[in-house]
C-alpha cells in the first residue's frame, strides 16, 4: 500500500507533469467525497456529505447565493456527478493533455484548465440570468454546475486549434483528425443548450471559446498563461558566455522562433516541420517542464 501511495505521489508531484497533478486532484476529490458519503449513508443513515458538497462546492447560477459562495467558481471544476462523468472527463483530459504538454510544455496546462473552467462558469451564470429561456421559469434559483468539462474542453479545443490535422485512433471508428473530433463535440454541445443539461453544455462552449482564443493569441505572440507563469517562476541565474563560444543545441530557443514554429504547425501540420524546427520545439518543451 505504501508503494502504491509513493507511486501516486511521484506521478502527481515529482514527475513534472501538471496533467498528472490535475487528474490526481480530480480523482482524489471524487473518491474522498463519494466514499465518505457511502459510509455515512450505510453506517449512520445520513446524507450530510452529499448535502455539504451540493450546497457548498457546486457552482450556483442564482446570484445572491453565488455572492455568498464566492469560492464555487473554482471548486465546481474539481467535482463530478458520477463515475461515468469523471471517467470520460479524465480520459479526454489525459489524451488531449498529453499532446498539449508535448508541444507547448507543462507550465500552461494548469493555467488553461482554470481559465477554461472560469470562462465556462461565467457563461453559465450569465446565460441563466439574462436569457428568457431561463429567466422566464426562474431556472437560476435551483441550477448548479458541476464538473471539469469546461476546463477539459478548453484544453481539447486549444490542442485541436494548434494541431488541427493531428490524428487520434478511436476504437470502432479508426483514425480521426482532432479538428473533426472537437467540432463534433462543439456541435453536440450547441444543440444541447436547450436540453436537460443546458448549463453544462453552455459551460462547455465557454471553455471551447477560450481554448480557441488562447491559441490564436499565442500564435500572434501573446501568451497570457505563459506570462502569468513567469511571475511565479524564480529567475534564472546570470550566465557569462564567452563571445567566441558557439551556440549549443541545449540553448533555450527564442520566443520568436517558437511562435514561428507554432504558426507553421497551425498552417501545415507538425509533419511539415524540418528536423531542426522539431528539435527547437522539443528543447522549448523540455525547458518549460
Amino acid at each position: 500500500m505504501s508503494t502504491l501511495w509513493q507511486n501516486i505521489q511521484y506521478k502527481m508531484l515529482r514527475s513534472g507533469s501538471k496533467l498528472n497533478l490535475l487528474i490526481g486532484i480530480n480523482i482524489i476529490v471524487f473518491l474522498l467525497i463519494n466514499l465518505t458519503d457511502v459510509i455515512g449513508k450505510f453506517l449512520f443513515n445520513t446524507t450530510i456529505i452529499n448535502y455539504f458538497s451540493d450546497h457548498y462546492l457546486l457552482l450556483p447560477a442564482y446570484l445572491p447565493k453565488l455572492l455568498s459562495h464566492f469560492w464555487t467558481p473554482v471548486t465546481y471544476m474539481f467535482m463530478h456527478a458520477n463515475v461515468w462523468h469523471i471517467l470520460f472527463n479524465m480520459l479526454w483530459l489525459y489524451w488531449f493533455g498529453q499532446i498539449f504538454e508535448e508541444y507547448l510544455g507543462k507550465k500552461r496546462t494548469v493555467g488553461l484548465y482554470f481559465i477554461g473552467g472560469l470562462t465556462g462558469a461565467f457563461l453559465f451564470v450569465l446565460s441563466y440570468n439574462i436569457f428568457p429561456f431561463f429567466t422566464q421559469v426562474h431556472a437560476a434559483e435551483s441550477a448548479t454546475l458541476v464538473g471539469a468539462s469546461a476546463s477539459v474542453m478548453a484544453i481539447m479545443v486549444a490542442t485541436a486549434t494548434l494541431l488541427p490535422d493531428y490524428t487520434l485512433p478511436l476504437i470502432l471508428i479508426g483514425p480521426v483528425k482532432l479538428k473533426w473530433l472537437v467540432l463534433f463535440f462543439i456541435v453536440i454541445d450547441f444543440l444541447g443548450i436547450t436540453g436537460l443539461n443546458a448549463g453544462g453544455e453552455l459551460s462547455h462552449l465557454g471553455g471551447a471559446f477560450i481554448g480557441f482564443v488562447y491559441i490564436r493569441q499565442l500564435q500572434k505572440g501573446r501568451d497570457w498563461i505563459g506570462s502569468i507563469a513567469k511571475v511565479f517562476t524564480p529567475g534564472s541565474k546570470l550566465k557569462v558566455v564567452s563571445n567566441n563560444t558557439s551556440k549549443k543545441s541545449t540553448d533555450f530557443p527564442r520566443q520568436e522562433e517558437i511562435d514561428l514554429i507554432l504558426d507553421k504547425i497551425s498552417r501545415s501540420g507538425y509533419d511539415s516541420l524540418s528536423k531542426q524546427e522539431k528539435e527547437i520545439l522539443f528543447r522549448a518543451s523540455n525547458n518549460e517542464g
